[in-house]
């Protein structure tokens, strides 16, 4: 299994990301798709080559065609998004927060998918990126369609351990020469 490999793949320094992993996505309470489509879109957001090559068959087996397209297209438009919302907050300017972005945005409106389980996706994503504002307005969206908080915060744990692993194995592959 994917998950035993890149456990496997850690270093010792790292033990509790191998058990943080295990826990996040092998216990996950997540339904199936929610799991499968949160992994998928973290680890494309993760840019670790290892840790998509890895997860990425596992979530394409557990996904519908519809899912798996729409977690990828969660991780493309927030990498968009994330960048675009995260500098307009940034700037010291207000005015920038009056002007038209004009950035085609369609994938969000028509996911493929339940708008809740692309919600939570694109809501990991942006952790992963760090737009406050992404953050701020996908967890509205998934708090007005009733989902808790538990829910949500299983989302960002699987954002924060996958951008670890990747960040890890990355480092030790330079490292390793």
């Amino acid at each position: 299994m994917a998950l035993d490999e890149l456990k496997s793949a850690l270093p010792d320094y790292a033990k509790d990301l191998k058990l943080n992993l295990g826990s996040v996505i092998g216990n996950s309470d997540l339904p199936a798709q929610q799991l499968w489509g949160t992994v998928l879109a973290c680890a494309i957001a993760s840019r670790s080559p290892k840790v998509l090559a890895e997860l990425e068959p596992e979530a394409k087996a557990q996904l519908s065609p519809e899912a798996y397209t729409a977690a990828k297209s969660a991780a493309a438009i927030m990498a968009m998004n994330n960048v675009y919302y995260r500098t307009r907050h940034l700037l010291s300017d207000p005015e920038y927060g009056n002007l038209r972005a004009g950035l085609r945005m369609n994938v969000i409106g028509n996911p493929g998918v339940e708008k809740v389980d692309f919600e939570l996706w694109s809501l990991a994503v942006s952790a992963i990126n760090g737009c406050g504002m992404c953050l701020d307005s996908h967890e509205q969206v998934l708090r007005k369609a009733g989902v808790d908080r538990e829910t949500i915060q299983e989302a960002f744990k699987i954002a924060s351990v996958l951008q670890a692993v990747g960040a890890t194995l990355d480092a030790e592959a330079v490292l390793a020469g």
